[in-house]
């Protein structure tokens, strides 16, 4: 999505954005337009998987501390309790215990992005790999951009076509896994 213009700064309901693959890498579409933001470590900062992260918007814990579900909701969704955030989550407080040293290789991650200089030094890095990504097929024939719009490309999951025979693909696919990258 190229811009947000289209979300209404007086809509009624919640912007729900799965950034997983864009934060730290991309530049996000203003923060005001988004109510409900989710991502994980392992993407752009390289960081182990299966740690979810959830930044709300006033919106979005007004809806929460409005909502009253009819039904049971699993604990991993209880995010309330007596009407209001629960807002020990948000300090640190877990539903699930975290492996300590993932969180300790996060705030790693954390302190060398601030580091190399922050989000900036972060979002020009994404930018100057997928730059060299764009030069390498710029002078090959036999592979392209999935995405053939490169205004619609994203610079953090990026994805190619080849246009090789088989027994050339095959060949290509040892080599990276003799490599060890595939």
């Amino acid at each position: 999505v190229p811009n947000s213009d289209w979300i209404s700064d007086d809509r009624e309901g919640l912007t729900i954005c799965d950034a997983t693959s864009s934060i730290f890498g991309m530049d996000m579409m203003p923060w005001t337009k988004l109510d409900v933001i989710t991502y994980s470590w392992q993407k752009v900062l390289g960081g182990e998987g299966g740690h979810g992260m959830l930044i709300l918007s006033p919106r979005a814990v007004a809806r929460l501390e409005s909502f009253k579900p009819n039904r049971a909701m699993p604990k991993i969704f209880r995010l309330t309790k007596g009407g209001k955030l629960n807002a020990g989550i948000f300090r640190g407080e877990t539903i699930n215990t975290p492996s300590m040293m993932c969180v300790e290789d996060y705030l790693d991650a954390l302190k060398w992005a601030k580091s190399i200089g922050g989000l900036n030094a972060l979002l020009q890095r994404s930018l100057d790999n997928v730059a060299v990504l764009a030069d390498f097929v710029s002078k090959r024939p036999w592979i392209d951009f999935l995405c053939e719009n490169p205004e619609h490309r994203s610079n953090t999951s990026v994805c190619f076509t080849l246009d090789l025979p088989a027994d050339a693909l095959k060949k290509l696919q040892k080599l990276l896994e003799g490599e060890g990258v595939a």
